[in-house]
């Protein structure tokens, strides 16, 4: 039986939508108390009163924060530990994916993708860890990606380098956190339904959940579970590690392997 996460504060990034919510609404359901962060202020809104109310009041703040700007960062850490009275654990979830053939890949495209997913997720740890290494349980969670680490896909090649570099992050920054008693680990989602997946329509979704071997898309809420894991005192022992969270979507050899099934 996992120890619970009662009382402890969590930031979300990227924690008004999608993935990000899913891993907020997973920690509230487990007595975590929830600070969102996000660029969207009433987005922000918005997701904290649906947590609060689907978990009877649960403690659930937010903060207007742009992770790609690290005096927001500073900002985001200082108000939850005003709001929270410290941090537990940090989800570096926050990412964005927008799409570009190599040859439209200027400095500015890069920069913004780099700036949310890699950078972000840098900033947020520096401005955490005085807080983390308080804690007697400091954990940061990266939500990384297949697509880059394991996996490529036309047009995001920036987006691929940036979840690829978050995993070369990740494994050095285990080694400099071990002594203060942090660990941090990596999610690597596939395909997930988010809000995002559910403009594509009936027949694009339908076309995704065919690649997998599960036949299904993953849920927000798979990776919830998946990073909670990795925030429990039963993972005390795991740091710098990946897990995939893909349905098996990366198994298959090639297409036909699914037809054997």
């Amino acid at each position: 039986m996992f120890s619970t996460m009662e009382n402890r504060s969590v930031i979300v990034t990227g924690g008004s939508k999608g993935i990000g919510l899913g891993i907020a609404r997973v920690f509230a359901s487990a007595g975590a108390k929830v600070m969102l962060a996000g660029r969207d202020e009433a987005a922000l809104q918005k997701a904290a009163a649906e947590v609060a109310e689907e978990f009877d009041g649960g403690m659930v703040a937010t903060c207007v924060t742009d992770v790609a700007d690290q005096p927001s960062c500073q900002a985001l850490a200082a108000a939850t530990v005003e709001t929270f009275g410290g941090i537990d654990v940090l989800c570096a979830n926050a990412g964005i994916f927008p799409s570009a053939r190599l040859q439209e890949l200027d400095r500015a495209a890069l920069d913004e993708v780099m700036g949310v997913n890699f950078y972000g997720t840098a900033f947020c740890v520096a401005a955490c860890l005085e807080e983390l290494s308080r804690s007697e349980l400091g954990r940061v969670v990266v939500t990384s990606s297949i697509t880059g680490p394991i996996t490529g896909y036309p047009g995001w090649a920036h987006y691929g380098a940036s979840k690829a570099a978050q995993l070369g992050y990740v494994r050095t920054a285990a080694m400099e956190l071990a002594p203060r008693g942090i660990t941090i680990n990596a999610v690597l989602p596939g395909n997930i339904l988010t809000e995002g997946l559910q403009d594509m329509g009936q027949e694009y979704l339908e076309g995704m959940a065919a690649a997998i071997p599960q036949r299904r898309l993953g849920a927000v809420e798979d990776i919830g579970y998946a990073a909670l894991f990795f925030a429990s005192a039963q993972a005390g022992y795991v740091t710098g590690q990946s897990l995939v969270v893909d349905g098996g979507q990366v198994l298959p050899e090639d297409p036909g392997a699914l037809q054997e099934m």
